[in-house]
């Protein structure tokens, strides 16, 4: 088993060689626009634009909580859409994190980690405006990835 790196720096500028895989969490409403995807599209426009569209056409598809959707921004580096969120956080409604949909995307980014031979690079998925808590979301984070070999680093953003 690999150990679960953590360490200070950009999730968006990942460190380390080879193929990478960026993965972050959205919500299931279609929003973009406040948190760490703000960091993504300040440097790729694609997955912004794939989230929106995978949001609109998701009659069609597989768009809702525990779905994950990958996007190639450079020949060596992809980014994770993972729907993990229901809507925002309003009023009492409690925080919008979904642990289950959060393990079902850890799940599929270990598949397409090992398929492309990817590290994976991430802030504490979930615990900024979904409001979850990272002790319930890192022994998730480590039995997805760290288990299965995957090299797996978390960024606390200076």
């Amino acid at each position: 088993m690999r150990p679960l790196r953590i360490i200070k720096g950009d999730a968006t500028s990942p460190q380390a060689k080879g193929p990478k895989l960026i993965a972050h969490v959205g919500n299931d409403i279609g929003g973009w626009g406040k948190g760490f995807v703000l960091a993504v599209s300040r440097r790729w426009p694609e997955p912004e634009r794939a989230y929106r569209q995978w949001h609109r056409a998701r009659a069609g598809n597989d768009f809702g909580l525990g779905a994950t959707q990958l996007v190639q921004v450079r020949p060596d580096v992809w980014v994770a859409n993972m729907v993990a969120q229901r809507g925002t956080r309003t009023g009492s409604n409690g925080p919008p994190i979904r642990y289950d949909a959060v393990e079902r995307c850890l799940a599929t980014l270990a598949r397409h980690a090992g398929d492309l031979n990817a590290s994976v690079h991430l802030p504490r998925i979930g615990c900024g405006l979904a409001g979850g808590r990272w002790e319930r979301i890192e022994p998730l984070v480590v039995a997805a990835l760290c288990a299965r070999d995957i090299d797996t680093t978390v960024y606390d953003y200076d």
